[in-house]
């Protein structure tokens, strides 16, 4: 090899080469040219370099490089012309090859006095050591070990036990997994540390990124890749053998994934101080119990305390209150405070404080008013930030109605897509509280019985319980008898955190003879799931698209998307009917609701002539 050939400076890394060297010299010249020129086209070409340095196929003409972005008709005309012109200027009778520089000719972009003199001598050796790997650029990447008890040695550890549990499925959704890697991380998955912005879970992107943790569905599922799995099985060994020693586990550790060099340990959570190795490890018992159900003998572990499994029955993610360990506090949507006549709803406010309701004020995604029992928790000495509280959200949830709402919510649709989504929240307690304007109702767009039509409905049909007062003091009055009963229905009770995911939500025989249930859902994933404005889907379209027909009702609607997801899944089983007839009556015979009867032929004709009448409907 040529002294007089260049040496890249300033590389910690080979990098590869691109494929398409002379089109990448013929765009830096032209990119050049602009820039001397002082036109804008220089950061068009220079669009185009960075497409063509990613793109790690050779291309044959310039043709092909319109797949590439930032390559537009002009930028391949002009490389034609070049690719033309090179084939005449090497050989008129075959085509040269274009995926080799001439021989002698500098790299594309770079002058030939970009390298030092001093440099020039030793080209050679340097460029030996590249492709052999033994030089600084071709060194052989580090594996990556995260740090033990940190975030990602956490989430790869709970991952793993998860998916060796007989009849797994294969998968976590986010706050389960937080809830189990928390037992196995020194820091926090929700709250960040004294001046930092990371906490335990920003790992989870780091882990994305290294292919080590698959993330999919939306909900998010997390779960291991391949490679995953094999760093998760190391970690998994030597966490055993640090019972037998801790220093044997970590120095295999090293051995394992060193060859001439020591696995890179990284800190995930963003924080640059380094971890102190704890002398007292967490009992085995409760580091089993992740990787393992619990059966018959085993014991529980809620807030630090062991209980008998007679007591307690272990739920997917694990977290329980046990009596006295939380407060009922009632949660006040925050569009009930503010807004609107600011006297009327501060005077909410000022009653609940009167009659001494523990009540907070935040964003409910859906209703305006519910409990939550809030774990009590004591504030840590030497800590700014106590820790932070576990809250479940009871069963029951109020939407608050005066009489001009409910008719502005008739009228522009909202009081049947409020219902629906009171019924979907996975509370089965629904509450409608409706306050009377007296004779203001008579100056309403619509007629009272109308309004009246539409709050026994709710009652009869839609099976919500229905509360009337009369003004906002009784709303408040009521809003203060219910958090006392509640206080004194679960005062004894031992609440378990439930997964909407896993579990459905139909109600148990307890709860039909009147036992409040005490299995219930974070208040974080309830708030998570309800809000309005997230990404749907084309199933969740055409669900509300139904609900806009009238007299179908949710459950209606829910019926016909079992049997056809989407508007394409109905259409093609409407061109499959034999004739008209048989398409009018498509849907009559399909059952909705738990008296489980049919959509009747009026509403599947109705649907019919929706969906395929072609032209104006009469």
């Amino acid at each position: 090899m040529s002294t007089s050939e260049p040496v890249l400076l300033g590389r910690k890394r080979a990098l590869p080469s691109c494929p398409n060297p002379l089109f990448l010299k013929w765009l830096t010249e032209l990119r050049d040219e602009a820039k001397e020129k002082r036109q804008k086209t220089q950061y068009t070409y220079q669009k185009a370099i960075s497409s063509l340095n990613k793109y790690p196929l050779p291309l044959q003409n310039a043709k092909e490089a319109k797949i590439l972005q930032n390559f537009g008709d002009g930028i391949c005309k002009i490389l034609d012309e070049k690719l033309q012109q090179y084939y005449r200027e090497n050989d008129p009778g075959s085509e040269a090859p274009i995926h080799n520089l001439p021989k002698g000719a500098p790299p594309p972009g770079r002058p030939d006095n970009s390298v030092a003199p001093s440099r020039k001598k030793n080209a050679a050796g340097d460029q030996g050591k590249d492709r052999g790997g033994g030089g600084r650029g071709g060194r052989k990447k580090r594996e990556y070990m995260p740090q033990r008890r940190s975030g990602g040695y956490a989430v790869l550890l709970t991952l793993y036990r998860q998916s060796q549990i007989p009849g797994s499925k294969g998968y976590m959704f986010k706050l389960e997994l937080q809830a189990e890697a928390q037992l196995l991380c020194d820091k926090s998955f929700t709250v960040p540390d004294l001046g930092s912005k990371y906490t335990a879970w920003s790992s989870v992107s780091t882990l994305v990124q290294k292919s080590l943790v698959m993330k999919t569905h939306n909900p998010a599922r997390y779960s291991l890749t391949e490679e995953g799995l094999a760093l998760a099985e190391r970690l998994e060994s030597v966490e055993r053998e640090r019972k037998d020693g801790p220093e044997q586990g970590r120095e295999r550790l090293r051995g394992e994934g060193e060859e001439g060099s020591g696995p890179e340990v990284v800190d995930l959570t963003g924080s640059d101080e380094e971890e102190k190795e704890k002398v007292n490890e967490h009992p085995t018992e409760m580091l089993a119990s992740v990787a393992q159900p619990a059966s018959k003998g085993d014991r529980v572990f809620c807030s630090g305390k062991a209980q008998e499994p007679q007591a307690v029955s272990r739920k997917p993610n694990g977290e329980c209150l046990p009596p006295g360990s939380y407060d009922i506090v009632l949660c006040v949507d925050f569009i009930e405070t503010t807004g609107g006549t600011g006297h009327r709803k501060q005077e909410l406010v000022k009653e609940l404080r009167r009659n001494g309701v523990n009540f907070d004020i935040r964003k409910l995604n859906v209703g305006d008013f519910l409990w939550v029992a809030r774990e009590k928790v004591a504030p840590v000495p030497g800590q700014l930030r106590g820790p932070v509280s576990r809250e479940l959200v009871l069963d029951y949830i109020i939407e608050r109605k005066r009489m001009d709402d409910l008719c502005g919510s008739i009228i522009d649709g909202r009081f049947r897509e409020q219902k629906f989504r009171l019924k979907r929240c996975g509370l089965r307690r629904p509450v409608y509280l409706v306050e009377e304007c007296g004779a203001a109702a008579s100056h309403l767009s619509l007629p009272e019985a109308t309004l009246q039509q539409a709050i026994v409905n709710t009652q009869v049909v839609d099976r919500f319980f229905v509360k009337r007062v009369q003004d906002v003091r009784e709303s408040a009055a009521y809003l203060t008898v219910m958090t006392r009963h509640l206080t004194k229905l679960y005062q004894n009770r031992t609440l378990i955190c439930r997964s909407r995911e896993l579990e459905g939500d139909g109600g148990s025989d307890e709860e039909e003879r009147g036992v409040p249930s005490c299995s219930l859902i974070s208040f974080a994933e309830f708030n998570l799931d309800a809000v309005k404005n997230k990404c749907q889907t084309v199933r969740d379209v055409f669900a509300r698209q139904l609900m806009q027909i009238s007299g179908l009702s949710g459950d209606k609607a829910a019926a016909i998307l079992e049997n056809y997801s989407t508007p394409h899944s109905l259409l093609t089983a409407y061109e499959q009917c034999a004739n008209e007839a048989e398409r009018e009556k498509l849907l009559s015979s399909i059952r909705y609701g738990k008296l489980k009867r049919n959509l009747g032929p009026a509403l599947s004709r109705t649907l019919y002539q929706l969906y395929c009448t072609q032209g104006a409907l009469t």
